[in-house]
């Protein structure tokens, strides 16, 4: 009779082939028990990462989280205290709280993103010419740049919002430039760093033109820092606007933004106090959660250990 083990090998030797796809495997297992460790210790950054993904979607898609208008008026239930029917309470016109904050995370994240990438973008171009070409460049563009870190952050903002008008736009780039100092500052040192670097050199001497070492190796090597400062200023930005739409300079009312409501509600503090809380709690969360994942992405997971 025929050795049935000559024709089918035994199982261990059966399974010897699928030991390369176990071992695959195992640093992935292994890499997402290390995450998870990683955010079980820090259980304040997995709140500000679940805020930031709740304001990213309020602003996105408001309607998944409440199906009131935020214009429609019920004058019978104006100064409503925060109930079931209304979480956060109503205004002075009966108007539904928590969906004038919810629309409103739209405009108001809408203009700190722009701040951001105002100050990103100008704040990196200055401070990699200034780095990068160093003499009378240098000097003009830091000259500047110090010009503009003497002025306080709001009253320039302030001052470039009354020049250039009203509106969520205008705000957004008023608080933007406001924050190209700092970003300049910070890719400038981070350019002279990397410029004397040995793979820089090896470019120059190879004949690259100047702009190509300044985009495929100067560039790239020296905006990590800047991208970390970045997301640490939008918490910033998040309150100057914020701080500008409470003064009136930007959506018009009946439009809701989370300055303007902070604005409208301070009239009532003696007999609603939501009206002003509400949205000044929102935006101090949002802010504690900018600030906390900025952290995070300033080297807390290299340095987890």
């Amino acid at each position: 009779m025929t050795d049935l083990t000559s024709v089918f090998p035994p199982s261990a030797e059966a399974g010897a082939g699928d030991r390369p796809a176990t071992a695959a495997a195992a640093p992935g297992r292994d890499r997402a028990r290390e995450v998870l460790a990683f955010l079980v210790r820090r259980p304040g950054l997995v709140a500000a990462a679940c805020w930031a993904a709740l304001v990213l979607l309020a602003a996105f898609a408001p309607g998944l989280l409440t199906s009131a208008d935020p214009l429609a008026a019920t004058p019978a239930d104006k100064l409503a205290a925060p109930s079931a029917a209304h979480p956060l309470g109503t205004d002075e016109l009966g108007r539904d709280l928590y969906a004038r904050v919810v629309h409103g995370a739209g405009l108001s994240l809408q203009a700190t993103l722009i701040a951001v990438l105002v100050g990103l973008v100008a704040g990196s171009v200055l401070g990699l010419l200034s780095g990068f070409l160093r003499g009378w460049a240098d000097d003009v563009i830091m000259r500047v740049v110090d010009v503009l870190l003497a002025i306080p952050g709001l009253l320039l903002s302030l001052a470039l919002v009354t020049a250039l008008g009203f509106g969520t736009v205008n705000v957004a780039v008023a608080v933007g430039v406001a924050s190209v100092a700092s970003c300049a500052r910070v890719m400038r040192s981070e350019v002279l760093r990397v410029r004397h670097s040995l793979y820089v050199e090896a470019a120059h001497a190879g004949g690259a033109r100047w702009t190509r070492v300044l985009v495929r190796h100067v560039l790239p090597n020296s905006s990590g820092p800047v991208l970390v400062l970045a997301a640490l200023e939008f918490g910033t930005s998040i309150l100057s606007v914020s701080a500008l739409s409470f003064l009136g300079y930007g959506a018009r009312p009946p439009t809701p933004e989370w300055g303007s409501l902070i604005a409208s509600g301070r009239d009532y503090l003696a007999v609603a106090w939501w009206m002003t809380t509400m949205p000044g709690l929102t935006i101090a969360a949002t802010v504690l959660a900018a600030n906390r994942i900025s952290r995070m992405l300033d080297g807390e997971w290299r340095h987890r250990r």
